[in-house]
């Protein structure tokens, strides 16, 4: 042990009177290097610690204003789609005006406030009754074609019936022949042309318009369009047409207050 003691002392002296290649003696080079080692660990762990602290709270930062940058994208959203109702309300307000100047007949803007409870009986109501001078079979039209017709009014309301609904009819036309009949509701959203001729000229996709013979209905207003044509059995067509108005789809109408004179009508027809 005495021996080895006195090994160890002798390389120590040994090592302080020897330099290394930088000057500096090897017994301070060697300590100073372990110890910047271990000063470089340190400094590593301490900025780590540091990195992950500050990127814990940017974190956290950043999901704040995610959050409020989804916020704020949400109530633009919200903003764009009333923006767009708005704008889908003026347009429909201003083809309404449209189709009182060029209708030049006297009419009564109202708005759909409800629907039918049961699917049997199509038909709506509007806000606009017998204050606005609204009475019972009064004609009720659209931009794009007759909708139905007043079938109850009172003071501030009126309830319209549907030109869809299996008990409702008018007079048409059909526009490229002038061929008359009565149009009928099926009650399942289609319409039929009942008392066509079968040697009449019809055609899918045929125009047809009112004819003004109902009393009801002023003439010349799109009802639809011929969606099929079969013979039928008797003397007349069987004929299917398709709506130009989609009442599910409806905000705003025009009631007609001045009715259309009667016309007389066709033998075929009575």
């Amino acid at each position: 042990m005495l021996l080895g003691i006195a090994v160890v002392f002798h390389v120590i002296l040994i090592s302080a009177q020897v330099n290394s290649t930088t000057g500096v003696p090897l017994l301070q080079a060697i300590p100073f290097g372990t110890f910047a080692e271990v000063q470089r660990a340190a400094s590593a762990l301490v900025d780590g610690i540091r990195n992950g602290w500050n990127g814990y709270f940017d974190l956290r930062s950043v999901r704040a204003e995610n959050a409020g940058l989804r916020q704020a994208l949400q109530s633009l959203e919200v903003r764009l789609q009333d923006e767009h109702a708005q704008a889908q309300r003026t347009d429909n307000l201003r083809q309404l005006l449209e189709l009182r100047e060029r209708s030049g007949l006297e009419t009564v803007a109202a708005e759909i406030i409800a629907g039918a409870a049961s699917p049997e009986f199509r038909t709506m109501t509007i806000d606009k009754g017998q204050s606005a001078g609204l009475e019972a079979n009064m004609a009720v039209i659209s931009p794009a074609g007759v909708v139905g017709r007043v079938i109850l009014s009172s003071p501030r309301a009126a309830k319209v019936q549907l030109l869809i609904d299996r008990n409702a009819a008018a007079g048409a036309l059909i526009e490229r022949t002038r061929v008359q009949g009565i149009v009928t509701g099926s009650g399942d959203g289609s319409l039929h042309m009942e008392y066509v001729s079968a040697t009449a000229d019809v055609r899918p996709g045929d125009l047809v318009v009112t004819s003004g013979i109902d009393g009801i209905y002023p003439k010349g207003f799109v009802i639809g369009t011929i969606d099929a044509v079969e013979r039928g059995r008797g003397p007349y067509h069987e004929i299917v047409v398709k709506p130009a108005v989609d009442a599910t789809r409806l905000e705003e109408v025009l009631v007609v207050r001045s009715s259309p004179v009667p016309k007389e009508m066709p033998e075929a027809v009575k």
